[in-house]
């Protein structure tokens, strides 16, 4: 859902106060300012939270919005994740420079960690049309090189009876391999 908008009550360095954030959780994912910079909540005293902000806050203003998203700050686990480098949130170095090309990575920057459009080989195993299913059970294998082979695994909060999986073949990290249905 939506959440509310905070406020910047102050900027010191990588940190941010903001105001009328009740709701937050501690460790949530804010978007920072007009640029949208990547921050953290590390303290939460009644409305007001303490955010480490993860990229360069020089012209943030008392007043500018704090976003909230509901998430914690995290990574995506899939194939495509070896043999790229990543900063420490996660952003793709290499594809970033060839976006902007610059060395430099420009504020607020926003791209996918892992490719959406190269396809990988996923087999299905231990799992048929029929079978229960609960979270972490593993449905199926990409090789993603010699020294990795993913297991694909049943969504955490997901369970249910399996109503399709998808036959061995090439997708794309984003393309569905399987559905369930509660029962």
């Amino acid at each position: 859902g939506k959440f509310t908008e905070g406020v910047i009550h102050g900027v010191s360095g990588p940190v941010v106060i903001a105001e009328k954030m009740s709701g937050s959780a501690m460790y949530e994912l804010v978007k920072v300012g007009p640029q949208s910079l990547v921050g953290e909540i590390i303290r939460l005293e009644l409305d007001t939270a303490t955010i480490q902000v993860y990229e360069d806050t020089s012209g943030l203003m008392v007043g500018d919005p704090v976003i909230r998203t509901g998430q914690p700050l995290s990574v995506e686990l899939a194939p495509g994740v070896l043999g790229q480098i990543f900063d420490g949130i996660q952003r793709p170095l290499e594809d970033i420079a060839e976006l902007v090309q610059s060395p430099y990575i420009p504020k607020g920057v926003t791209i996918n960690a892992l490719n959406r459009t190269k396809k990988w080989h996923f087999k299905p195993v231990n799992v048929k049309v029929g079978d229960h299913v609960t979270g972490g059970d593993i449905f199926g294998e990409v090789v993603e090189n010699m020294l990795m082979l993913h297991k694909i695994m049943v969504n955490p909060k997901s369970m249910g009876k399996v109503t399709w999986i998808a036959p061995e073949g090439d997708y794309t990290i984003v393309e569905k391999v399987l559905e369930t249905e509660l029962n």
